[in-house]
C-alpha cells in the first residue's frame, strides 16, 4: 500500500507506555506467542513479534524462565477464583450440587484455546507449568473434594489418601479432556457441557461410595 503522508512527514511514533503497562503488555503478548509457537521458540522471536529489541525485553524479564513464570501466574494462578474454595467447602449443601456448580464455573475459565495449548505444550517441552498447575489442582480442588466426600459420608477427618485423590483425578481429567477434544482436537462433543459435568460428578461420587463400601 502506498504511503500517502506528505513528503518529509515523520512516521507516527509508538506511544511510550509506563513501565508497569509495558510489562503487562509484554506478558499478554507472550501468552499469545507461546500458545501459538510453543515454548521452544526464542525470546528473539517474541521480541520481533512485539516490535521491540531483545535487550528491551530482557530489561523487564532477565531470562526466558522469568517470562514463563509470569505467563504461568497470568494464565493459571490469577484466573483462580477465591470463592471456589468456599463453594467446595459449603457443607450446608449436597456435595454433588457443589461440585456441579464448581466445575461449571471452573470450566468457564479454563476452557479457552490459549489456556489449553499452553498447558499441553508446556508438558511436551518439559516446561514445569503443567506440573506446577497439577500440584495446585491437587491442593485446591482434589484434596478438598475428597475431604468433603468423607465428611458427607460420615467418616472421620483424615488426610486424603493417594488412592482417593487418584480417583478424583479420573473425574477431573475426564472433564478436562472434554475441553481438549473441543478446543484442541476440534472434534464433535456434546453441546451440553453441564450434563457432561453432572455425569462425571455422579459417576465419581457413586464410584467412591462403592470403593469404600
Amino acid at each position: 500500500m502506498k504511503d500517502e503522508r506528505p513528503e518529509g512527514a515523520e512516521r507516527p511514533r509508538r506511544r511510550r507506555l509506563p513501565s508497569d503497562e509495558r510489562r503487562q503488555e509484554f506478558v499478554t503478548r507472550a501468552v499469545e506467542f507461546f500458545a501459538e509457537e510453543g515454548f521452544e521458540s526464542s525470546t528473539r522471536g517474541l521480541a520481533k513479534r512485539l516490535g521491540v529489541t531483545q535487550p528491551l525485553l530482557y530489561r523487564y524479564f532477565p531470562s526466558k524462565e522469568d517470562l514463563i513464570h509470569e505467563v504461568y501466574e497470568t494464565v493459571y494462578v490469577n484466573r483462580w477464583r477465591s470463592e471456589w474454595a468456599g463453594l467446595i467447602g459449603d457443607r450446608s449443601r449436597r456435595l454433588e450440587d457443589r461440585l456441579n456448580e464448581f466445575y461449571n464455573a471452573y470450566t468457564d475459565v479454563i476452557f479457552n484455546r490459549e489456556w489449553m495449548r499452553i498447558y499441553l505444550l508446556s508438558g511436551l517441552k518439559g516446561v514445569d507449568i503443567n506440573r506446577r498447575y497439577m500440584q495446585l489442582v491437587r491442593q485446591r480442588i482434589l484434596e478438598p473434594i475428597v475431604r468433603e466426600a468423607r465428611a458427607e459420608a460420615g467418616l472421620p477427618e483424615a488426610a486424603p489418601r493417594d488412592d482417593e485423590v487418584e480417583f478424583a483425578w479420573v473425574m477431573h481429567g475426564g472433564i478436562f479432556y472434554y475441553g481438549v477434544r473441543d478446543l484442541i482436537y476440534e472434534s464433535c462433543v456434546s453441546a451440553d457441557k453441564a450434563q457432561v459435568i453432572a455425569d462425571a460428578v455422579a459417576a465419581f461420587l457413586h464410584g467412591l461410595a462403592a470403593k469404600r463400601g
